[in-house]
């Protein structure tokens, strides 16, 4: 079977296509073959060693895949051979708020992943998928449809139809966001550093377009456009460069979504602005099993086809962690497996 490892910070060279042999399942488990994998910033993260965890051994990384069940082992309910599946991206999150316990492993972080041509995983990580949704379409969803998804619908206070979304940046989770909003009936707002991303995003719904190299102060514009009001939801993947223009931006009981810290992490938030607009700032990290089925519900409900940027053949998959790097793409990179 071929697998990719990697040794958390050994940068993408590190990336090598190994032949591992095949294991018998264990009780509760169940052998997956891969057709579709997406990348996300966290895997370039893991790949720098800058990700939350570290290993001393070689991993299968990447959290997000999708494919078919092909042999499952003994006490498996929840799937049968030819079932489409994706996997959670915390195997042990099924329902309910997080926990310690819940979170304690993730896929491609400090346990193998999915950049694999089969993949063993715990029957409670898996999702069912449409037999008409796409491979690569649903390989999108377990971290940035999720993401997007707490961020908007669970974590924000009830955002409502009408409400305003406002989203940094045109990668997976900014356009997933953009995609369910607008589904949703909000009104979305969106920032890029080009103009032909931000054409891209109009057409996909988007009602304001903000490009930030020619108006660095977008939060201003976020106010203007609202007459005033702000957003209701600010998904904040930027970090320091950016959190206290997201808060700005935030409307009087507003959420601002912490979900990626692509600038780094740290910087100063001024508490006056949280406590005289009766802001919130809450933590992202992605979600559950539970959550992953309603994103899988609401995809298709609403025929929302996740934008690929580009998909990649599985040999060359560190070409897709180059691509993913450059931040030129638009929505999400995918390796095709099989």
């Amino acid at each position: 079977m071929l697998s990719y490892q990697i040794l958390p910070g050994e940068n993408i060279d590190g990336l090598r296509c190994v032949d591992l042999p095949d294991r018998p399942l264990g009780t509760g488990e169940v052998r997956v073959r891969m057709h579709a994998v997406a990348l996300n910033y966290r895997d370039l993260m893991v790949a720098s060693g800058n990700y939350l965890v570290n290993v001393d051994d070689p991993i299968i990384p990447c959290s997000d895949g999708a494919g078919e069940v092909v042999e499952v082992g003994h006490g498996v309910t929840r799937v049968k051979p030819g079932d489409r599946v994706v996997a959670s991206f915390f195997p042990c999150w099924h329902d309910g708020i997080t926990s310690q316990d819940k979170t304690k492993h993730a896929l491609g972080g400090d346990v193998d992943g999915m950049l694999a041509q089969q993949v063993l995983l715990d029957q409670e990580a898996l999702v069912k998928i449409p037999p008409h949704m796409a491979y690569v379409d649903a390989a999108t969803l377990p971290c940035a449809g999720v993401t997007a998804w707490n961020a908007i619908f669970v974590s924000s206070n009830r955002a409502r139809p009408g409400d305003t979304v406002l989203l940094l940046g045109t990668g997976g989770v900014s356009v997933l966001g953009l995609q369910m909003a607008c589904a949703a009936g909000m009104r979305t707002i969106i920032t890029s550093s080009t103009d032909e991303k931000l054409r891209r995003a109009h057409e996909l719904g988007a009602h304001h377009t903000i490009n930030y190299r020619t108006m660095p102060e977008w939060h201003e514009e976020v106010l203007r456009v609202t007459n005033g009001s702000g957003a209701n939801v600010v998904l904040e993947v930027g970090g320091k460069g950016t959190v206290n223009r997201s808060l700005s931006a935030a409307s009087m009981g507003g959420t601002v979504a912490i979900i990626g810290g692509v600038s780094g992490f740290g910087g100063e938030v001024n508490p006056a602005a949280l406590l005289s607009g009766a802001k919130r700032m809450v933590g992202i990290f992605v979600g559950s099993r539970a959550m992953l089925e309603d994103v899988v519900r609401f995809v298709d409900a609403a025929r929302i086809e996740p934008v690929v940027d580009r998909v990649f053949p599985f040999h060359q998959a560190q070409e897709a962690y180059r691509y993913m790097e450059s931040g030129s793409h638009f929505g999400k990179v995918v390796i095709a497996v099989n």
